[in-house]
C-alpha cells in the first residue's frame, strides 16, 4: 500500500515537472532544432539562375572553406572576439568587486540598475548615436583640434568594430561578474584577512577561485555577443575588415546564394558550440556541473 502510495506520489511529480518543461522543449524544438536542421541541410543544396534548388552537393562547403576571403574574415572575427572577451573581463573586475564588496546592498542594486538601463534602447541606437561622437568631424576630434592635438580616426576601422563590442558586452560582464562575487563565501575572505593576507593575495587566492564558474561564464557571454554581432562591424567598423556575420549578408546579397551563407553560418555554431565546451571545462576544472 505504502509502495503503491510512493509510485502514485513520484508519478504525479513527473506529469507536473513535464507539464512545466514541454512549452520550452516545444518551442525549441520548433525555433531552434528544426531551423538549425534546415539551415545545415540548406548547405548542400545549389543555386541555378538565383533560386534555391534542393541538392546534396558538397561544393558550397569547398568553396567557402577554400576562400581566402572566408579565412580571413574568421581570423578576424575570433581574434578579435577573444581579445574583446578577455578585455573586458579584466576591465569589469575592479567594477564588479567594487559592488560586490565595497559598498551596501542596496547601493549595489541602484548601480546595477543603471547597468541596465542601457539595454531599454536598441543597440541600433546606440551605435548610430555614437557615430556622433567617432566621425571625422564629431564631437571628439573637434575638441582634439580645439586643443591642438591631431584627430584620431575611429570610424570604419577595426577600432571603431572593437568600441562597439565592448559597448556590448561590457554591461551584462559586470553584472555577472558582481552576481559571481556576491556569492563567495565572507568567512573565507575574513579567515584570510585574519592570516594576514594581503588585499591583492585575497583576491587571487580566494575570491577568484571561488567565483571563478561565474567569471568565465561571463566572458564567454561576451566571446558569444561579440562573434555573432553584425551591427558594430557595419555601422562602426565599416565593414573594414568584414566580420563573419558580414560576410553571411554579403553572400546574400550577391546571387542569392544563400547555401554559401548557411556554410558559414553553421561554422560560426561549430566554433560557438567548441568554446563554449572549452571554456565550462575550464571553468569547473574536471567537476561535473552542479
Amino acid at each position: 500500500m505504502a509502495d503503491s502510495s510512493l509510485s502514485h506520489a513520484r508519478a504525479s511529480r513527473i506529469r507536473f515537472a513535464v507539464f512545466l518543461g514541454a512549452p520550452t522543449l516545444i518551442w525549441q524544438l520548433c525555433f531552434f532544432v528544426v531551423p538549425l536542421g534546415f539551415l545545415v541541410a540548406m548547405t548542400f543544396w545549389s543555386v541555378r539562375n538565383f533560386r534555391l534548388q534542393p541538392d546534396f552537393t558538397f561544393a558550397n562547403w569547398s568553396t567557402i572553406l577554400s576562400a581566402g576571403f572566408f579565412q580571413s574574415a574568421y581570423t578576424y572575427t575570433f581574434g578579435l572576439s577573444a581579445l574583446v572577451a578577455v578585455f573586458v573581463s579584466v576591465a569589469a573586475f575592479p567594477v564588479a568587486y567594487v559592488l560586490a564588496f565595497k559598498v551596501r546592498p542596496s547601493t549595489r542594486m541602484l548601480l546595477a540598475g543603471l547597468l541596465v538601463v542601457p539595454f531599454f534602447t536598441s543597440f541600433p541606437v546606440r551605435i548610430y548615436s555614437m557615430q556622433i561622437f567617432f566621425s571625422p568631424n564629431g564631437l571628439i576630434n573637434t575638441a582634439l583640434d580645439a586643443i591642438g592635438i591631431a584627430p584620431i580616426s575611429v570610424l570604419n576601422s577595426p577600432t571603431g568594430t572593437f568600441i562597439g563590442f565592448l559597448t556590448l558586452t561590457a554591461p551584462l560582464v559586470v553584472l555577472l561578474q558582481t552576481f559571481a562575487l556576491v556569492a563567495v563565501d565572507r568567512q573565507l575572505v575574513e579567515a584570510a584577512h585574519n592570516l594576514r593576507c594581503g588585499a591583492l593575495r585575497t583576491v587571487f587566492t580566494i575570491v577568484i577561485p571561488a567565483a571563478r564558474v561565474g567569471l568565465v561564464v561571463a566572458g564567454a557571454f561576451a566571446f558569444v555577443l561579440a562573434f555573432g554581432d553584425y551591427i558594430s562591424p557595419q555601422f562602426l567598423g565599416g565593414s573594414n575588415p568584414p566580420t563573419l556575420s558580414i560576410l553571411i549578408a554579403d553572400q546574400v546579397k550577391s546571387g542569392n546564394h544563400w547555401p554559401r551563407a548557411s556554410v558559414v553560418a553553421v561554422i560560426m555554431i561549430a566554433t560557438l558550440a567548441l568554446v563554449l565546451g572549452a571554456l565550462l571545462k575550464l571553468a569547473y576544472g574536471g567537476r561535473k556541473p552542479s
